[in-house]
């Protein structure tokens, strides 16, 4: 088959047509659990602590699949398998997996006798867009807290990877009216610095790197990354409540996230963090990155970048 492939509801079937009905739980309540994954060099990269959260999460909420995490992993190595062949070999993958509660009988009427009473699971990929994070590599990203604050621990467990992220939507928007090209860093209720709507968020201070408290984040696997990083080079990783008093002040801040692993944040609400440019831990950090993924991660960037922006 020469088109990409998903899988649905134990199928493989072609890409365009892995559809939710309308009345599947995740669309109605966003009541939905998942996972994102990448390949480097057409390869996952830690999918088993991707899985393992995933599996922490469906047990916190109470789905059973009835798949198992080699069966999870199973299907995720089939569908890069066959995805990456679709792709230049430079190029690289997203994974998604997400498990949503089923479908909701009350909206589903007449065809609700006909759909199983259990949750609905999909797995899918897409070519990472570079694109759109080659301009962060020189210049760094702007952050601003937006007035949306981060959702209280005593909701739900942010060590749940969830897709109900309308306090992240609304705190984005926020954030681009200020300026086009910001994303938000929620604070918390206690005005203590959390994450943003797809990254955690951290600081060098006094040498150190420093991470929110678990309390009020998701323990990212990138940001765990970070920490073997930091450990192998030296560099003290330490958890804290700080506040944005703490990043203005702060020499560096930057994100982790699995799409792009880094990107160096050197303004906070239009005031320069630093030297107002990605700064030496940042750098040192990409390196080790590289070294790890056997890739130079942001050559792939701005060449896969450019491979797809027109030419003017």
């Amino acid at each position: 088959m020469t088109q990409p492939l998903a899988y649905l509801k134990g199928e493989m079937i072609p890409a365009d047509q892995a559809v939710l009905p309308v009345f599947d739980a995740g669309i109605v309540l966003g009541a939905t659990v998942t996972e994102m994954v990448r390949t480097f060099n057409q390869r996952l990269f830690r999918l088993e602590e991707h899985l393992e959260r995933l599996e922490r999460s469906l047990k916190y909420v109470g789905f059973d699949t009835g798949l198992s995490r080699d069966k999870l992993a199973e299907i995720s190595h089939e569908l890069i398998e066959h995805n990456a062949r679709l792709i230049p070999k430079e190029d690289d993958l997203g994974l998604v997996i997400f498990v949503t509660a089923g479908a909701f009988p009350t909206y589903a009427g007449q065809v609700a006798g006909t759909y199983e009473n259990r949750p609905t699971v999909c797995a899918h990929s897409f070519p990472l867009p570079f694109e759109q994070w080659d301009g962060q590599l020189d210049t760094g990203m702007h952050l601003v807290t937006p007035s949306i604050r981060h959702v209280p621990p005593q909701c739900y467990d942010p060590k749940m990877k969830y897709r109900s992220r309308m306090h992240y939507y609304l705190a984005d928007r926020q954030a681009r009216l200020v300026d086009p090209q910001a994303a938000a860093l929620l604070l918390d209720l206690d005005g203590n610095v959390t994450e943003t709507g797809s990254a955690n968020f951290l600081i060098v201070a006094v040498g150190q790197i420093v991470s929110p408290t678990l309390r009020n984040i998701l323990p990212g696997v990138s940001r765990q990354v970070v920490h073997e990083l930091a450990d192998r080079l030296g560099i003290e990783f330490v958890e804290r409540d700080f506040q944005l008093h703490d990043v203005v002040n702060a020499e560096e801040a930057f994100v982790s996230t699995t799409p792009y692993c880094l990107g160096s944040v050197t303004r906070i609400n239009g005031t320069p963090i630093g030297s107002g440019q990605p700064g030496p831990i940042v750098d040192r950090l990409w390196e080790a990155w590289d070294e790890l993924a056997d890739l130079n991660i942001r050559q792939q960037i701005r060449e896969g970048a450019s491979r797809r922006r027109p030419f003017p």
